[in-house]
């Protein structure tokens, strides 16, 4: 299973960023990793790197958009696709300070639906050291 964590990157820092993306990805997995005796600091840094999301717009964004859909549900705070016939189970809760996609397998369509958003995300899997801006895209994460 692979566990990405996405972030909404203010819209300055990602023009830092964008071609030092291992630098915010490092930056980010600190963070990730910090003490429980840190976390004041982190907080303050991660404030300083992320822009909080619309919980509630994004939320019935993908339901508008996938609720039609077969292999789509919805059940609480999270969203499932289920393509059997794609081979694909994922997992995705947004809050307002990340969003959590969980993939059984190495492809979701859930990374290109995020993409449709126009929001500054950048994907981390902080388990295998991947990471890039969803508008750049990783091939291999991706399903059509």
């Amino acid at each position: 299973m692979r566990v990405f964590y996405i972030f909404n990157i203010k819209e300055e820092l990602k023009y830092l960023y964008q071609n030092h993306t291992l630098t915010l990805y490092q930056t980010l997995k600190k963070i990730y990793q910090l003490e429980k005796s840190d976390l004041v600091y982190g907080k303050s840094l991660f404030q300083q790197l992320i822009q909080p999301l619309n919980k509630l717009k994004i939320d019935n964004s993908l339901f508008i958009k996938l609720h039609q859909q077969m292999p789509y549900s919805k059940k609480k705070d999270i969203h499932y696709i289920n393509n059997l016939y794609k081979n694909e189970v994922s997992r995705l809760e947004v809050k307002v300070t990340h969003i959590r996609l969980e993939m059984d397998n190495d492809t979701t369509s859930f990374i290109s639906i995020l993409n449709e958003l126009n929001l500054n995300l950048f994907v981390c899997d902080f388990e295998h050291f991947e990471y890039f801006f969803i508008d750049e895209g990783k091939k291999s994460c991706i399903s059509t």
